[in-house]
């Protein structure tokens, strides 16, 4: 007997065949797309994968370097591995970085839209200096007037901050649960009346899918939703699409122990889905993208009750 319940009224996309459609991609098939700039690749391992984004942005820092001009980069707060690597590799290299310029994706705010400040514990910016800048050696780091976080002050010019550089080289990041980029959530797409609108928007504050509630008490927090705040500050589809890159890697593991992915539909309908507002990563199959997904985010979806 056929089974086919409705998708949850909260879930912004709401198109049960495409749904169905993109579950069904197997492994094998899931780097195969028309866009040839929209490169999709899996590493099945670990090391090899952070090892990979670390290279990916060491060697961005290192060519801008060697052309004597700025490198400008946004860069998400996780994943978080590939950063110890990177201030290794700087380190080892003694690549000197007052040339990168940096502007951080996001940051948690309240229910008042007040950005976390830099010494609270779950903050983006407390995580970027533990996991990555206060890791290089400090004659070797970027300027500190150079490294920036998006906040209550200046959330309205952010964008255009990142558009007087002349854009991001590059913009990594990763996929939310919900499909969101940076904290560019799904139900963003309500507030544009079409797809170009959509990607004009520019940085701001907004309120958090419970979907990135629930991904984030599980991945920060100990689980607590309590504990997570409601709004953040971030980027916009404009910035994203603004860089003159972007690299993005999936590696949404439940944990070391299972071989569960809470990433593995939701990197099958960013993909390979329709590019529309509900789904916000899928703007990126327009434009030219590295989609870096570890094994066991490119796993088949099943059904497993065991």
């Amino acid at each position: 007997m056929a089974f086919t319940p409705a998708l949850a009224k909260f879930i912004d996309f709401q198109d049960a065949e495409v749904c169905a459609r993109v579950r069904a991609i197997k492994k094998r098939d899931i780097t195969k797309h028309p866009n040839r700039d929209f490169k999709i690749r899996v590493i099945e391992d670990a090391a090899e994968f952070y090892g990979a984004f670390a290279s990916d942005i060491v060697s961005r820092i290192l060519q801008a370097r060697e052309e004597g001009r700025k490198c400008v980069l946004i860069l998400p707060v996780g994943p978080v591995p590939q950063y110890a690597i990177a201030a290794r590799l700087i380190n080892q290299m003694k690549l000197d970085c007052s040339h990168l310029v940096t502007y951080n994706m996001d940051e948690y705010a309240d229910e008042n839209g007040q950005t976390a400040p830099p010494e609270w514990e779950g903050s983006f910016a407390t995580a970027m200096w533990k996991n990555f800048f206060s890791r290089i050696d400090r004659k070797l780091r970027p300027k500190e007037e150079n490294i920036h976080f998006p906040n209550t002050k200046n959330i309205k010019d952010y964008s255009k901050m990142i558009a007087d550089e002349g854009g991001a080289d590059c913009c990594y990041g990763g996929i939310g649960w919900c499909g969101h980029i940076a904290f560019w959530e799904s139900h963003m797409g309500h507030k544009y009346d079409t797809l170009e609108e959509y990607k004009q928007a520019v940085a701001q504050i907004v309120e958090l899918h419970p979907m990135t509630i629930m991904q984030n008490a599980l991945h920060s927090f100990g689980g607590d939703w309590s504990w997570v705040p409601p709004k953040a500050a971030t980027i916009a589809p404009a910035d994203i699409l603004g860089a003159k890159h972007r690299s993005f890697w999936l590696d949404g593991m439940c944990g070391p122990a299972t071989p569960m992915s809470w990433q593995r539909f939701i990197a099958r309908l960013v993909a390979h889905g329709p590019v529309n507002k509900f789904v916000p990563g899928s703007i990126l199959q327009e434009v030219r993208t590295d989609y870096t997904m570890l094994g066991g985010v490119a796993d088949n979806v099943e059904i497993d009750m065991a």
